[in-house]
């Protein structure tokens, strides 16, 4: 498969406490912002603001509350690019579109309420329809699959063609794979070596591999911070390389840069 020429860079901005890799470091709202700030001028496409951690174990936030720390901050960097809202909520995704985002990254595939896929096609809005093997609390207790692979395809395949029918338009869907959101070290390496299998469902694909646990289980040491940045960034380019449209991250700056010189050798290659 020929890889976009110019994927997407979705930079990570968590407005929580409690985020697997900088909770609390943005709970402000200007600290959020002044984030938010940087990302763009590192080179973001899109930010994706969520106000509720969905790492394992997390306890789930109610709107009121989540609403109230992503809102102020989308109000504020909306006129700057794109802005998507990270959440499972079909009031969060009605109050962020309202104040300026134009993408709904779901991790329950807008299956997490029976109101999520009229509201998607009510808004008109982006969705990324993301797999997740259970719920934040539960997901990495024993994830289990008799073909992961397949799975995941199937059941996003499934969700798409759900949201077409309540009356999204297929343009504005994408899918997610759910790396490390009930998965094993092996199933999310299983799912990088095989992403042809969604991108061959003909919706663009994101992929967020971004400081996961898998990387730490793969090359040993590192934590969720900047010790998985050589991790992260090889994820990055091998769903690149598999036809990713998009690659979610924390370390914009670093990804930028690392596509940037995949491009450039391709086009060096291509001239030979």
């Amino acid at each position: 498969m020929t890889p976009p020429l110019h994927p997407l860079v979705m930079g990570i901005l968590n407005v929580t406490p409690d985020s697997f890799s900088d909770g609390g470091r943005y709970l402000d709202a200007a600290a959020a912002i002044a984030h938010g700030e940087r990302l763009i001028a590192e080179g973001a496409d899109v930010l994706d603001i969520g106000g509720e951690s969905t790492r394992p174990g997390a306890d789930p936030v109610d709107a009121a509350e989540e609403i109230g720390r992503v809102i102020p901050v989308i109000a504020a960097l909306a006129g700057r690019t794109r802005i998507s809202v990270d959440t499972m909520k079909p009031a969060v995704a009605r109050a962020a579109v309202a104040a300026g985002a134009t993408i709904w990254n779901d991790v329950a595939a807008l299956a997490g309420s029976p109101e999520s896929l009229s509201a998607a096609a009510e808004l008109g809005c982006g969705v990324v329809l993301m797999h997740m093997q259970g719920d934040p609390r539960t997901m990495q207790v024993a994830p289990d699959y008799d073909d992961v692979v397949a799975e995941v395809a199937q059941f996003l395949d499934a969700r798409a063609q759900a949201a077409v029918a309540a009356g999204v338009a297929p343009a504005r869907i994408w899918l997610d794979p759910g790396i490390g959101f009930g998965k094993t070290r092996a199933h999310n390496l299983e799912l990088l070596a095989h992403l042809d299998w969604l991108t061959a469902l003909g919706f663009p694909v994101l992929v967020g591999a971004s400081r996961k646990s898998f990387i730490e289980h793969v090359a040993g040491d590192g934590s969720a911070g900047r010790g998985r940045l050589g991790g992260s960034v090889a994820a990055a380019l091998a769903a690149v390389r598999a036809g990713a449209a998009a690659v979610r991250v924390h370390d914009v700056a670093a990804t930028v840069q690392a596509l940037a010189v995949e491009r450039a050798i391709a086009a060096a290659r291509s001239d030979v």
